[in-house]
Protein backbone atom coordinates (compact mmCIF):
# COMPACT_ATOMS: atom_id res chain seq x y z
CA UNK A 1 0.00 0.00 0.00
CA UNK A 2 1.72 3.51 -1.26
CA UNK A 3 2.05 6.64 1.33
CA UNK A 4 1.01 10.02 0.03
CA UNK A 5 4.69 10.26 0.34
CA UNK A 6 5.21 7.57 -2.19
CA UNK A 7 3.27 9.38 -4.82
CA UNK A 8 5.29 12.84 -3.91
CA UNK A 9 8.64 10.78 -4.71
CA UNK A 10 7.30 9.31 -7.86
CA UNK A 11 5.38 12.78 -9.40
CA UNK A 12 9.09 14.36 -8.77
CA UNK A 13 10.48 11.85 -10.92
CA UNK A 14 8.08 12.41 -13.26
CA UNK A 15 8.22 16.18 -13.53
CA UNK A 16 12.01 15.63 -13.75
CA UNK A 17 11.65 13.18 -16.83
CA UNK A 18 9.12 15.38 -18.47
CA UNK A 19 11.79 18.34 -17.84
CA UNK A 20 14.63 16.53 -19.57
CA UNK A 21 12.04 15.74 -22.15
CA UNK A 22 11.07 19.97 -22.46
CA UNK A 23 14.46 20.84 -22.43
CA UNK A 24 15.32 18.13 -25.76
CA UNK A 25 12.56 20.18 -27.62
CA UNK A 26 12.78 24.27 -26.26
CA UNK A 27 13.90 26.77 -28.87
CA UNK A 28 14.46 24.15 -31.13
CA UNK A 29 12.45 23.32 -34.71
CA UNK A 30 9.16 22.85 -33.48
CA UNK A 31 6.28 21.49 -35.71
CA UNK A 32 3.18 23.46 -34.75
CA UNK A 33 -0.72 22.43 -34.76
CA UNK A 34 -3.84 24.41 -34.04
CA UNK A 35 -6.64 22.73 -32.34
CA UNK A 36 -10.13 23.72 -32.54
CA UNK A 37 -9.79 26.30 -29.98
CA UNK A 38 -6.72 27.60 -31.68
CA UNK A 39 -4.72 26.63 -28.84
CA UNK A 40 -1.12 25.85 -30.06
CA UNK A 41 -0.09 22.01 -29.92
CA UNK A 42 3.93 21.16 -30.55
CA UNK A 43 5.62 18.26 -30.77
CA UNK A 44 6.84 18.94 -27.21
CA UNK A 45 3.55 18.98 -25.88
CA UNK A 46 2.73 15.28 -27.51
CA UNK A 47 6.26 14.33 -26.49
CA UNK A 48 6.57 14.94 -22.71
CA UNK A 49 3.03 13.99 -22.17
CA UNK A 50 3.98 10.10 -24.05
CA UNK A 51 6.88 10.16 -21.61
CA UNK A 52 4.70 10.85 -18.41
CA UNK A 53 2.12 8.45 -19.57
CA UNK A 54 4.42 5.64 -20.30
CA UNK A 55 5.43 5.98 -17.01
CA UNK A 56 2.48 6.06 -15.18
CA UNK A 57 1.11 3.40 -16.72
CA UNK A 58 4.23 1.16 -15.77
CA UNK A 59 4.02 1.77 -12.38
CA UNK A 60 0.34 2.29 -11.55
CA UNK A 61 -1.24 0.32 -13.93
CA UNK A 62 -5.12 0.45 -12.69
CA UNK A 63 -5.09 4.29 -12.39
CA UNK A 64 -6.95 6.77 -14.45
CA UNK A 65 -5.09 9.35 -16.72
CA UNK A 66 -6.53 12.66 -17.45
CA UNK A 67 -3.62 14.21 -20.16
CA UNK A 68 -4.20 17.79 -22.01
CA UNK A 69 -3.18 16.03 -25.60
CA UNK A 70 -4.51 12.54 -25.09
CA UNK A 71 -7.53 12.76 -23.02
CA UNK A 72 -8.87 10.77 -20.41
CA UNK A 73 -8.54 7.20 -19.71
CA UNK A 74 -9.18 5.14 -16.96
CA UNK A 75 -12.62 7.50 -15.93
CA UNK A 76 -14.54 6.35 -12.50
CA UNK A 77 -11.06 5.07 -11.31
CA UNK A 78 -10.60 6.17 -7.78
CA UNK A 79 -6.99 7.05 -8.44
CA UNK A 80 -6.31 9.75 -11.20
CA UNK A 81 -3.31 11.73 -12.57
CA UNK A 82 -3.60 14.83 -14.20
CA UNK A 83 -1.08 15.99 -16.84
CA UNK A 84 -0.25 19.11 -18.67
CA UNK A 85 2.70 18.26 -20.69
CA UNK A 86 3.53 22.16 -21.53
CA UNK A 87 1.46 24.67 -19.52
CA UNK A 88 1.84 27.83 -21.86
CA UNK A 89 2.65 26.59 -25.38
CA UNK A 90 2.50 29.71 -26.92
CA UNK A 91 5.37 31.12 -24.27
CA UNK A 92 7.35 27.75 -25.47
CA UNK A 93 7.25 28.14 -28.77
CA UNK A 94 7.98 31.84 -28.51
CA UNK A 95 10.99 30.88 -26.95
CA UNK A 96 10.01 32.38 -23.26
CA UNK A 97 11.13 30.19 -20.16
CA UNK A 98 7.84 30.60 -18.82
CA UNK A 99 6.28 27.50 -20.05
CA UNK A 100 5.38 24.74 -17.17
CA UNK A 101 4.93 21.24 -16.50
CA UNK A 102 1.90 20.04 -14.90
CA UNK A 103 0.99 17.06 -12.54
CA UNK A 104 -1.58 16.05 -9.96
CA UNK A 105 -2.09 12.65 -8.36
CA UNK A 106 -6.14 12.71 -7.70
CA UNK A 107 -7.54 10.08 -5.21
CA UNK A 108 -11.59 10.00 -4.91
CA UNK A 109 -11.40 13.40 -7.15
CA UNK A 110 -9.37 15.50 -4.29
CA UNK A 111 -5.74 16.54 -5.16
CA UNK A 112 -3.10 14.57 -3.16
CA UNK A 113 0.16 15.64 -4.76
CA UNK A 114 0.52 18.77 -7.12
CA UNK A 115 3.59 19.80 -8.89
CA UNK A 116 4.13 22.39 -10.76
CA UNK A 117 7.46 21.72 -12.85
CA UNK A 118 9.84 25.06 -14.75
CA UNK A 119 11.82 23.05 -17.06
CA UNK A 120 13.83 25.95 -18.18
CA UNK A 121 14.68 27.35 -14.69
CA UNK A 122 15.20 24.29 -12.92
CA UNK A 123 12.63 24.20 -10.45
CA UNK A 124 9.98 21.68 -9.15
CA UNK A 125 7.36 23.19 -6.86
CA UNK A 126 5.83 19.85 -4.86
CA UNK A 127 2.71 20.55 -2.57
CA UNK A 128 1.74 17.55 -0.85
CA UNK A 129 -1.81 17.44 1.29
CA UNK A 130 -1.17 17.58 5.12
CA UNK A 131 2.47 17.52 4.29
CA UNK A 132 3.25 21.18 2.98
CA UNK A 133 5.13 22.62 -0.14
CA UNK A 134 8.58 22.54 -1.11
CA UNK A 135 10.69 23.65 -4.20
CA UNK A 136 13.42 21.86 -4.97
CA UNK A 137 12.58 20.13 -1.60
CA UNK A 138 13.37 22.93 0.38
CA UNK A 139 10.40 24.12 2.19
CA UNK A 140 7.82 27.66 1.03
CA UNK A 141 5.20 29.11 2.36
CA UNK A 142 2.83 31.71 1.20
CA UNK A 143 3.38 35.43 2.07
CA UNK A 144 0.28 35.45 4.85
CA UNK A 145 -0.69 38.88 3.31
CA UNK A 146 -4.53 39.98 4.73
CA UNK A 147 -4.71 43.21 2.73
CA UNK A 148 -5.65 43.94 -1.05
CA UNK A 149 -4.27 47.12 -1.43
CA UNK A 150 -1.18 45.82 -0.06
CA UNK A 151 -0.85 42.84 -2.20
CA UNK A 152 1.06 41.51 -5.36
CA UNK A 153 -1.60 40.79 -7.81
CA UNK A 154 -1.16 39.25 -10.85
CA UNK A 155 -3.92 39.02 -13.35
CA UNK A 156 -3.42 35.72 -15.53
CA UNK A 157 -5.49 35.99 -19.44
CA UNK A 158 -5.74 39.84 -18.57
CA UNK A 159 -6.30 40.49 -22.47
CA UNK A 160 -9.63 37.34 -22.45
CA UNK A 161 -10.64 39.43 -18.83
CA UNK A 162 -10.62 42.83 -21.14
CA UNK A 163 -12.54 40.91 -23.53
CA UNK A 164 -14.97 39.58 -21.96
CA UNK A 165 -15.23 41.16 -18.60
CA UNK A 166 -14.52 45.36 -19.06
CA UNK A 167 -15.64 46.21 -16.34
CA UNK A 168 -13.66 43.79 -13.82
CA UNK A 169 -10.93 44.15 -16.09
CA UNK A 170 -11.03 47.82 -15.01
CA UNK A 171 -11.80 47.09 -10.65
CA UNK A 172 -8.71 44.73 -11.42
CA UNK A 173 -6.56 47.56 -13.04
CA UNK A 174 -7.05 49.98 -10.25
CA UNK A 175 -6.36 46.51 -7.07
CA UNK A 176 -3.19 46.05 -5.18
CA UNK A 177 -0.43 47.40 -4.15
CA UNK A 178 1.03 46.44 -7.66
CA UNK A 179 -0.11 44.38 -9.75
CA UNK A 180 1.19 42.65 -13.05
CA UNK A 181 0.18 40.97 -16.06
CA UNK A 182 0.79 37.40 -16.93
CA UNK A 183 -0.26 33.73 -17.63
CA UNK A 184 0.03 30.12 -17.36
CA UNK A 185 1.05 28.72 -13.94
CA UNK A 186 4.31 30.27 -12.52
CA UNK A 187 2.45 32.95 -11.09
CA UNK A 188 0.55 30.44 -8.89
CA UNK A 189 3.79 28.99 -8.42
CA UNK A 190 5.28 32.23 -6.99
CA UNK A 191 2.20 32.28 -4.42
CA UNK A 192 3.26 29.37 -3.20
CA UNK A 193 6.72 30.34 -2.61
CA UNK A 194 5.23 33.95 -0.78
CA UNK A 195 6.62 36.04 -3.48
CA UNK A 196 3.52 36.73 -4.57
CA UNK A 197 -0.07 37.74 -3.00
CA UNK A 198 -2.83 36.64 -5.26
CA UNK A 199 -3.86 35.53 -8.72
CA UNK A 200 -6.57 35.73 -10.20
CA UNK A 201 -6.94 33.28 -13.70
CA UNK A 202 -9.74 32.65 -16.35
CA UNK A 203 -10.55 30.10 -19.07
CA UNK A 204 -8.23 27.04 -17.69
CA UNK A 205 -8.99 23.36 -18.09
CA UNK A 206 -9.15 20.95 -14.57
CA UNK A 207 -5.67 19.58 -15.73
CA UNK A 208 -4.35 23.95 -15.55
CA UNK A 209 -5.95 23.81 -11.49
CA UNK A 210 -5.63 20.69 -9.98
CA UNK A 211 -2.24 20.43 -10.13
CA UNK A 212 -1.71 23.65 -8.93
CA UNK A 213 -4.44 23.51 -5.84
CA UNK A 214 -2.43 21.34 -4.45
CA UNK A 215 0.36 23.30 -4.34
CA UNK A 216 -1.05 26.18 -2.96
CA UNK A 217 -3.01 24.43 -0.17
CA UNK A 218 -0.03 22.75 0.99
CA UNK A 219 1.83 25.93 1.41
CA UNK A 220 -0.76 27.65 3.44
CA UNK A 221 -3.03 29.43 0.50
CA UNK A 222 -6.69 29.33 -0.14
CA UNK A 223 -7.63 28.92 -3.94
CA UNK A 224 -11.22 28.06 -5.47
CA UNK A 225 -13.49 29.31 -8.38
CA UNK A 226 -14.80 32.54 -8.57
CA UNK A 227 -17.52 31.54 -6.38
CA UNK A 228 -15.64 30.84 -3.61
CA UNK A 229 -16.10 26.63 -4.22
CA UNK A 230 -13.38 23.85 -3.83
CA UNK A 231 -11.99 23.26 -6.87
CA UNK A 232 -12.63 19.51 -8.69
CA UNK A 233 -12.66 17.73 -12.17
CA UNK A 234 -16.13 19.39 -13.20
CA UNK A 235 -14.82 22.90 -11.79
CA UNK A 236 -15.24 26.04 -14.32
CA UNK A 237 -12.07 27.94 -15.44
CA UNK A 238 -12.33 30.95 -13.47
CA UNK A 239 -9.82 30.71 -10.50
CA UNK A 240 -8.31 32.64 -7.26
CA UNK A 241 -5.28 31.85 -5.38
CA UNK A 242 -4.43 34.36 -2.69
CA UNK A 243 -2.33 34.03 0.61
CA UNK A 244 -5.05 34.10 3.26
CA UNK A 245 -8.65 33.59 3.82
CA UNK A 246 -8.42 37.96 4.17
CA UNK A 247 -7.56 37.97 1.22
CA UNK A 248 -9.31 35.54 -1.19
CA UNK A 249 -12.20 36.79 0.53
CA UNK A 250 -11.70 40.65 -1.14
CA UNK A 251 -10.76 38.77 -4.64
CA UNK A 252 -14.00 37.15 -4.34
CA UNK A 253 -15.90 40.97 -2.86
CA UNK A 254 -13.99 42.81 -5.92
CA UNK A 255 -14.76 39.95 -8.70
CA UNK A 256 -18.32 40.46 -7.60
CA UNK A 257 -18.15 44.48 -7.93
Amino acid sequence: MLKTQDYADHAVRIAEIAAEAARGYFRGRLGVEFKADESPVTQADKGVETKVRNYLEHHFPGHGIFGEEHGFEGVGKDDVWIVDPIDGTRSFLSGHPLFGFLLGYLKSGVPQVGVIGMPALGEIFLGVRGKGATLNGTPVQVSGQTRLDQSILFVNEGDKIHRDLPQLFERLMRSGQTRRLAYDCYPHALLAAGHVDAVIDYDLQPYDFLPVSAVIEAAGGVITDWEGQPLGLESGGRVISAASPALHAEMLALIRG
